[in-house]
């Protein structure tokens, strides 16, 4: 196997970055065309596995299709702020976490979501391709459906204004906290954007305190910077 398609294929599993030439080798039109082949290769190896997967249980006296709708895909991925994990369920993108072992990360899909995680390109390959598009500037908006049923009401109040900020822009704690309704609310406004369970496609770094400091973030403050730095910002 050439080094080009290893690069290529422990990119797509977010195993590594690829090499500078590599990357640039990616923007032409041949090699975005390459890398779509082997989405595509994979898509119907994840397919195949669970064709397999399902006849198994079926087998074991299992039920395949209530298994289905309980399953969480994941997969990882390489960016500019390091190592990025993703899991959606069938419903839409459900979690979004930086610097964490995937171990930790299944276990944790595991716990919370009562769910059988799986890991999967292919499902994940929509959200993969916009947040690469992102990173690279050729994104202002994410066009993914979201899964945020087991948050609350308020979170998902909060989350729903953060969403609606545009990219390159920032608006303080108190501003959300006006935008749903209740301004005297900007301390909950920060506890629900602390747990906001997919950053970067629910942009809670574009919220910030009063006087133009840059707040919290679990991610970091680190991160928070160069997200802001990425979208032409430099807020201390």
């Amino acid at each position: 196997m050439e080094q080009r398609e290893k690069e290529i294929i422990a990119f797509l599993l977010g195993d590594a970055t690829p090499s500078p030439s590599t990357r640039r080798w990616l923007t032409t039109m041949e090699g975005q065309r390459e890398i779509l082949a082997y989405r595509r290769t994979l898509q119907a190896l994840d397919r195949l596995a669970g064709l397999a997967k399902g006849l198994g249980e079926k087998g074991a006296g299992g039920d395949s299709v209530s298994r289905s709708a309980r399953s969480v895909y994941y997969a990882a991925m390489r960016t500019p702020v390091g190592r990025v994990l993703a899991a959606c369920t069938e419903a839409g993108l459900v979690r979004v976490s930086f610097r964490q072992e995937e171990s930790s990360f299944v276990a944790e899909l595991e716990r919370v979501l009562q769910a059988d995680v799986l890991r999967s390109v292919s499902k994940l390959a929509p959200v993969l391709t916009q947040i690469e598009r992102y990173f690279a500037g050729r994104c202002s908006k994410f066009d993914i459906p979201v899964d945020l049923r087991r948050l609350t009401s308020f979170q998902r109040r909060v989350l729903g204004a953060t969403r609606r900020v545009a990219r390159g822009r920032v608006v303080s704690y108190g501003e959300i906290a006006r935008r749903i309704g209740q301004p005297k609310a900007c301390r909950a406004v920060g506890q629900a954007l602390g747990q906001n369970p997919i950053p970067i496609v629910i942009p809670c770094h574009r919220v910030i305190s009063s006087g133009g400091r840059l707040g919290g973030y679990t991610g970091g403050l680190d991160i928070k910077r160069k997200l802001l730095a990425i979208e032409g910002l430099d807020i201390e």
